[in-house]
């Protein structure tokens, strides 16, 4: 991509705080304004939530007793690598470490944990469709994620006559902005595109912003047919789908947009 290709763009960037430093450092290397409104907030589970918590904890102190575990996000991936350090100092053996897309799977390596992922694919639909999940019955799975997440993976191993429990590590929250902070960012200077990568990320928005014209008339970039869908449906007629949610797909959206 040529410097300053993306010149003259205002791009809000709606990743949470701890994982949009890269994809903003992009944007301003070829040439956009980004603009950093976190729609997400990752609330690790605490030892105040105690039910949660001894939850998460016997998942983990079961975890030989899994064929498969499966990080579901980065969040996911950096979360429960803490949880299993804390009680394995070693990985157990004869676990498939398996992980929803490349960015989980490339954090879950410099943890330490060698994990699977499909190539090219970014979500569950794509690891369900691999050869690797076709028979799993008998077998007993750990889905690793955040609560309240998608129950398709589980549903669809289940129905293949798997075992899936949970272990929900963290909580989703909806940042708090104040009303001057939304217009300052939003609507005092008008948008070129936004980027966004989740269902729950694009619902906050609407509920921080209101769904206004300006808004919905914004080009949005996202990362799935599913939440394409769900954009539209709210409302939005601008809309791109990328390869993926990573940070070079969406740039790369985002260029040919």
């Amino acid at each position: 991509m040529a410097e300053n290709s993306l010149a003259g763009l205002r791009v809000l960037v709606t990743r949470p705080a701890h994982q949009s430093g890269g994809l903003i450092a992009a944007l301003r290397e070829h040439g956009a304004e980004p603009v950093s409104l976190p729609l997400l907030e990752i609330a690790p589970i605490d030892e105040s939530d105690s039910s949660a918590w001894n939850r998460i904890k016997g998942r983990i102190l079961d975890l030989d007793l899994y064929a498969g575990v499966i990080f579901i996000s980065p969040n996911a991936a950096r979360i429960g690598e803490q949880w299993i350090d804390t009680y394995w100092p070693q990985l157990p053996v004869g676990v498939h470490w398996l992980a929803i897309g490349a960015g989980t799977a490339a954090t879950l390596e410099g943890l330490g944990i060698p994990a699977y992922h499909v190539p090219g694919g970014f979500d569950s639909e794509a690891l369900l469709a691999d050869p690797l999940l076709a028979d799993v019955r008998e077998k007993r799975f750990l889905i690793l994620r955040g609560e309240g997440g998608r129950e398709l993976l589980a549903e669809t191993l289940r129905s293949r006559g798997a075992e899936v429990d949970y272990a929900d590590l963290y909580r989703r929250v909806c940042p708090d902005y104040s009303p001057t902070h939304i217009k300052s960012t939003i609507y005092a200077k008008q948008l070129s595109v936004i980027l966004i990568t989740s269902g729950m990320a694009l619902d906050n928005l609407l509920e921080l912003a209101g769904a206004e014209p300006d808004l919905l008339e914004t080009a949005l970039i996202v990362p799935s047919q599913r939440i394409a869908d769900l954009a539209r449906a709210r409302g939005f007629t601008r809309i791109r789908i990328a390869d993926g949610p990573d940070d070079s797909s969406m740039i790369r959206a985002l260029t040919e947009y």
